[in-house]
């Protein structure tokens, strides 16, 4: 059985299409990976309890302007039912399906997949600076 979850309407990718205000220097893989890491369990500790608040306070300023927490909650409802755990899956090393880029709009673009039986967990996720970090401004999990 597949499970997906996309952070917008079924099928696209929830990115913000602001320009930064300030540009960040490419984070080096091991910052990347912690970005990855490190909202991938936020977003498995809301769905596990149901509360998209604190990772609603996680991401960048125009993706929380855009999608409150009610938002997201409605958003990734397929996981809360399904009760999706995917925690796990930071003990294992990430695997770039893409490099690392930062596009044109300034937005840090990470593709790629843990690789994990019996479901591999595939993720697409965009950062952009936000209040002086690289914060989260689009998500795509998929978990199948």
């Amino acid at each position: 059985m597949r499970l997906r979850s996309i952070a917008a309407v079924a099928g696209i990718v929830l990115i913000c299409a602001m320009r930064p205000a300030s540009a960040l220097d490419m984070p080096s893989p091991f910052v990347q990976e912690v970005l990855i890491k490190s909202i991938l369990v936020s977003l498995n500790d809301a769905v596990a309890a149901n509360n998209f608040t604190v990772f609603h306070a996680k991401i960048s300023k125009p993706f929380r302007d855009q999608f409150p927490p009610d938002k997201l909650q409605a958003i990734f409802k397929d996981l809360v039912d399904k009760h999706a755990v995917f925690d796990a899956v930071v003990a294992r090393p990430i695997i770039a399906d893409e490099d690392a880029r930062i596009d044109d709009k300034g937005v840090l673009r990470l593709k790629g997949h843990f690789d994990t039986s019996p479901k591999q967990v595939k993720y697409q996720l965009g950062f952009v600076p936000s209040e002086g970090a690289w914060k989260l401004s689009g998500i795509s999990i998929d978990i199948e």
